[in-house]
C-alpha cells in the first residue's frame, strides 16, 4: 500500500477553539487527530519516513519501546497492520493480565509484547541492548522511544505547511520533544514555537531540541521554547483542574483531549492567555497531536480523582 495513501490530511481541519472565559486571543486547533483512525496525530509524521527507510531497506518486522499505556506502541501495531510490517513491542515493566486497552488492541493489530523489567528497559539505547535485540528477533529496524529520530523530525517539519491561516504561535505537547523540533525546523525562524513538557524534571528537553534541531538542519533559532509548568505532577498526573478543563472544552468545542498530552498543554495556552502571556490580537495554533486511545486507560482514575476531590 502506498504510505501517503491511507492518510487524508484534508481532515485535519483548523478548528477554532473557545474556552470557559473569553481570551484576549484567537485560538485554533489543528485537528491532526482525524488524518487516520489510529496512525494519527503526530505518529504519522514522526512515522511516515521511518516507514518508508523500513521498507526501502527490505525490513519486514519494526521493534520498538513504549510504556503499558503508550500512544506510540499502540501506533506502531496499527501502522505494522496497515502497512504489512510485522510488529514487536518491548513493553517496560511486567505483564499484567488482562491486557489493558492498549496493548489488547497492540496484539490485535499483531503486535509480539516483550515485557522487559525496569532496570534493563534503562539500557535500551547501549549498543549490547541492540546486539542482544538482532540476536533475539534477527533484522528488525529498530524505531525509538516515543519514535523520535531524524526521519521523524523530517515527517514533523512539514506540519507548520498545513496551517491555512497566519498565525503567531504553534503550540505542542512534548514528551520527547520531537515533534516539537520537527515543528522548529518547519518554521525556519518564523513565527514562534512553543513546547509544553508533559512530565515534571523536564529541562532536558531543551537539549533534545536544540540537538535535535542542529543535527536536522546545521542551525540553531531562537525562535521557540519549552515551558515545564503544565505536567500537573509528572507524566499521566492528573487533577480536578484539569480533568474538569478537558471535559468543559469537549462540551464546548466538541474536542476530545487526553489527560497526557493534548489536555495539559491546551490548558497551558489557556492558562498562559488569561494571564497574559500572549500579547493581545496574537493567532495561536495547538497541534492536536492524538493520543485519545489513551483516555480508556486513564477513565477510572479520572473518575476517582474527581469523587476524592469534592
Amino acid at each position: 500500500m502506498d504510505f501517503n495513501s491511507a492518510i487524508d490530511l484534508t481532515k485535519a481541519i483548523l478548528q477554532p477553539v473557545e474556552f470557559p472565559e473569553p481570551l484576549p486571543v484567537k485560538v485554533f486547533i489543528k485537528r491532526l487527530d482525524l488524518v487516520h483512525p489510529y496512525v494519527s496525530g503526530n505518529k504519522w509524521f514522526k512515522q511516515k519516513y521511518n516507514l518508508m527507510f523500513a521498507r526501502e531497506e527490505g525490513y519486514d518486522t519494526l521493534l520498538t519501546f513504549g510504556g503499558a499505556y503508550s500512544n506510540h506502541v499502540h501506533a506502531t501495531a496499527a501502522a505494522g497492520k496497515e502497512f504489512g510490517f510485522n510488529t514487536i513491542g518491548m513493553i517496560r515493566g511486567e505483564e499484567h493480565l488482562p491486557l489493558n486497552p492498549t496493548l489488547q488492541f497492540a496484539t490485535e493489530q499483531g503486535m509480539q509484547l516483550h515485557y522487559v523489567n525496569r532496570s534493563d528497559y534503562r539500557k535500551k539505547h547501549l549498543p549490547e541492548f541492540a546486539e542482544w535485540i538482532y540476536s533475539k528477533f534477527g533484522k528488525v529496524y529498530i524505531v525509538p522511544e516515543g519514535g523520535t529520530n531524524q526521519l521523524a523530525i523530517k515527517g514533523a517539519a512539514e506540519i507548520p505547511a498545513l496551517i491555512e491561516t497566519d498565525f503567531d504561535y504553534i503550540t505542542s505537547a512534548c514528551g520527547t520533544a520531537g515533534t516539537i523540533s520537527g515543528v522548529i525546523c518547519g518554521l525556519n525562524g518564523a513565527k514562534q514555537a512553543l513546547g509544553f513538557a508533559v512530565l515534571r524534571g523536564a529541562a532536558f528537553l531543551n537539549k533534545n531540541a536544540e540537538q535535535n534541531i542542529f543535527e536536522f538542519t546545521g542551525k540553531t533559532f531562537s525562535n521557540w521554547s519549552i515551558n515545564l509548568d503544565y505536567h500537573f505532577g509528572g507524566y499521566a498526573k492528573i487533577n480536578r483542574e484539569l480533568i474538569l478543563f478537558i471535559r468543559q472544552i469537549e462540551e464546548i468545542n466538541e474536542i476530545i483531549l487526553d489527560p497526557v498530552y493534548t489536555g495539559k498543554m491546551l490548558y497551558g495556552v489557556y492558562d498562559l492567555a488569561r494571564k497574559g502571556f500572549f500579547c493581545e490580537g496574537k493567532t495561536i495554533v495547538a497541534l492536536h497531536t492524538g493520543g485519545q486511545q489513551g483516555i480508556a486507560g486513564m477513565k477510572a482514575h479520572m473518575n476517582e480523582v474527581l469523587s476524592t476531590h469534592i
